[in-house]
């Protein structure tokens, strides 16, 4: 890496403190993910980041994961955070990135990867916001840049079900607003 600060730094950072928010009482609260609660969402976006670290560890991510992460009696907040940390650290001693990651015996481009863990990572991390009550906004940096690739990578066409279809944002949307109503969810000002 170059020194500054990737995409998916921000995004893990973003979704890192968004989960600071968790509770246990909240875990059953329902979330932007159309029939996920939180204690799911977190499962899901913690099993994502452990996907993201295998990947940048080794060069290669298993579409099955050897073992199944699913310990009902972990903090699901506290292993999100975790694995965030953990793939952070793993990032800024990677030195010498792999420019190809296997998704099983797919290769595909390191930065595509990146680029759709961020999405991935943000928007998750908005969820979880959303349904902690906090609704903290992305950085507005950060959605100007996942906006800029979100098309390339999520397209209108073919996203169901990892996404719903797009949703229209108002006319003084900031760029939050209009990445999380481009990825199918409904921004704070229109609830």
């Amino acid at each position: 890496m170059n020194g500054a600060t990737t995409l998916l730094e921000q995004a893990i950072s973003y979704a890192a403190r968004s989960a600071l928010d968790v509770t246990p009482a909240l875990l059953p609260r329902s979330t932007p993910c159309q029939g996920w609660n939180l204690d799911m969402l977190l499962r899901h976006a913690s099993e994502s980041l452990a996907a993201l670290h295998e990947a940048t560890v080794t060069g290669h991510v298993a579409l099955i994961p050897a073992t199944p992460d699913r310990d009902p009696a972990a903090d699901p907040a506290r292993t999100l955070r975790d694995r965030a940390d953990r793939l952070l650290a793993a990032q800024a001693t990677a030195g010498c990135r792999h420019q190809v990651l296997d998704i099983g015996d797919l290769p595909l481009p390191a930065i595509a990867i990146e680029c759709a863990g961020a999405i991935e990572i943000t928007v998750h991390g908005w969820d979880i916001s959303q349904a902690c009550g906090q609704r903290r906004p992305i950085p507005g940096a950060l959605a100007v840049s996942l906006l800029a690739i979100a098309p390339l990578l999520v397209p209108e066409t073919g996203r169901h079900p990892l996404f719903s279809p797009p949703v229209t944002a108002t006319a003084r949307a900031g760029p939050g607003d209009r990445l999380v109503a481009y990825l199918g969810r409904k921004p704070c000002g229109r609830r």
